[in-house]
């Protein structure tokens, strides 16, 4: 996993890869010089009377690479991907990815929410996701923030505390 500073150089693409190929992508990626950022989540796992805690990756059949038109083509080469989407809106994605980087970073639980719901816009203005956009709901009794992916349809998301938000709209 790659952090996503701002001073990277080069066009984003969504990388669609092949079944459970993200982190072996990732790895290649990293051989070949090329950025990328495969978002992570840590999750427990039971085997064998065991918890085990691993890290699967939040978009699963997804990462993010950055890079020139030769790069691309280097990726595809890899045997790994279906096929490399790509980005219209490259600041909605660089500022969406900026963000998820900083949940995955903050050891704050980060799940998956498959689908984007409506729902008002807020900003987080204290504890360790300070500065987050998101959409916020209710589930289970519990606040949690969902910052989108709109191009893959899915979201992360992180239980926040409702005191620490203020609205953006």
């Amino acid at each position: 996993m790659l952090a996503v500073p701002d001073s990277l150089v080069g066009r984003w693409w969504a990388v669609h890869t092949k079944s459970r190929q993200e982190k072996a992508l990732a790895s290649d990626l990293g051989r070949l010089g090329v950025n990328c950022f495969l978002p992570l989540a840590r999750v427990r796992r039971r085997s064998a009377g065991r918890t085990v805690e691993t890290q699967i990756p939040l978009f699963p059949g997804y990462l993010f690479m950055c890079g020139n038109e030769e790069e691309r083509i280097a990726v595809l080469r890899t045997r790994r991907v279906v096929r490399v989407l790509n980005v219209g809106d490259q600041e909605r994605l660089k500022d969406s990815l900026r963000q998820i980087h900083r949940m995955v970073t903050s050891n704050q639980p980060v799940d998956l929410y498959p689908g984007i719901r409506p729902g008002r816009r807020f900003r987080i203005v204290s504890g360790p996701l300070r500065g987050i956009e998101g959409t916020v709901f209710r589930r289970h009794g519990v606040s949690r923030i969902y910052v989108a992916i709109d191009m893959l349809g899915q979201s992360a998301e992180a239980e926040i505390d409702a005191a620490s938000l203020e609205m953006t709209d």
